[in-house]
């Protein structure tokens, strides 16, 4: 990859990679690095066909990448978030929603963020995160319900 469509790649994608590794480690030193690491595989990566199989590639290499740092023997387990989303978010609704999806499992998270956030199709979420549409839909339909059941506890006195 030259220099220049590299350059171009890392504007188009490393906003959007840090919000799926933030949203799935929820640390941002990791999703730094997931970032980091990503956008290094990308620029050792061949020119690729279509912007979409290089959009693809960049998401199913960043969620791989969440997976791996989850794996290791070193991950650095860490407290609550270490940022809030009232700074970011507009109002005490949005932030409140921001922190039950940041609750939820990581597979859920991903796929929450992936759907709702970066507009994927469920297909597009299986082939990135390796698993079925059908399970894919199932995560998505068990998120909301827990979110839902979550923000009802939250309001009710």
């Amino acid at each position: 990859m030259t220099d220049t469509a590299f350059e171009a790649a890392m504007e188009r994608y490393a906003d959007m990679v840090f919000r799926l590794a933030y949203s799935y480690l929820k640390n941002r030193a990791d999703a730094e690095d997931v970032m980091q690491e990503t956008l290094l595989k990308l620029y050792t990566q061949e020119p690729f066909d279509t912007a979409e199989h290089e959009r693809y590639w960049v998401v199913r290499v960043a969620v791989n990448e969440c997976r791996r740092l989850l794996r290791s023997p070193w991950r650095r387990r860490t407290g609550p978030l270490e940022e809030t989303a009232e700074a970011a978010l507009d109002t005490p609704a949005q932030s409140e929603l921001f922190q039950e999806v940041m609750a939820l499992p990581p597979k859920y998270r991903a796929a929450v963020y992936l759907h709702y956030y970066e507009g994927y199709s469920v297909r597009e979420i299986a082939g990135a995160m390796n698993a079925k549409p059908s399970t894919v839909q199932t995560w998505l339909m068990r998120a909301r319900g827990q979110l839902r059941t979550n923000l009802k506890e939250a309001e009710s006195p």
